[in-house]
């Protein structure tokens, strides 16, 4: 069966976001992804408007998989709203530590670099990581309904405080390429910002 344009578009930016968060945005080529992903040099104008576009693009179909992946996580069955949020945090946190700790993530890969390069970038960045702390924050009130865990500030705030807290210890992971242990607090469970507790 022959392979369609919709099919050939998405492996290119498939490849291109392996690529990307190995070496980042800027040092990676077109000519690099195209052969990469087995597609004919020349033919990149074809699928992208524009190196921009296609940045675009490869975020917001980044941003897809690891909205899925959160939405697989947060409806698992005969879980509470904190083991699903637990069970979140404990997948990623595998997943960024591979490569010695040079992770997959391209928020935190190009969050600084492409910010101020491109305006289509920047915005998909920030529609895509406003949805991960939407879906956050979606949890945290669940959670407080269902008596798994507690907050003593706005759910928003919590929510938005543990994104930020996570993409700090994976911007560390990869300076140090170790993740090390998540760290316990004093009841046992890991790390969080003060104002969310998980009840016995």
């Amino acid at each position: 069966m022959p392979v369609t344009k919709v099919e050939t578009r998405q492996s290119i930016l498939d490849t291109a976001q392996q690529l990307v968060a190995r070496k980042g945005f800027t040092a990676v080529g077109l000519n690099e992804v195209l052969a990469e992903s087995g597609v004919p040099k020349g033919s990149f104008y074809y699928y992208f408007s524009s190196k921009n576009a296609f940045g675009e693009a490869m975020l917001k179909s980044y941003f897809d998989a690891y909205l899925t992946t959160m939405d697989r996580i947060f409806t698992e069955a005969d879980k509470s709203s904190a083991e699903r949020l637990m069970g979140y945090w404990g997948h990623f946190h595998a997943t960024q530590s591979v490569d010695e700790c040079q992770g997959r993530c391209l928020v935190v890969k190009l969050g600084t670099e492409v910010a101020d390069l491109s305006e289509l970038m920047r915005i998909a960045l920030k529609e895509g990581t406003t949805a991960i702390v939407d879906r956050v924050e979606r949890m945290i009130v669940s959670g407080v309904a269902d008596g798994s865990l507690s907050v003593d500030a706005n759910p928003r705030i919590a929510a938005e405080a543990l994104y930020d807290a996570w993409l700090g210890a994976s911007v560390m992971a990869k300076v140090h390429r170790s993740p090390g242990p998540p760290r316990p607090c004093d009841d046992g469970h890991p790390s969080r910002p003060p104002s969310l507790s998980f009840p016995a």
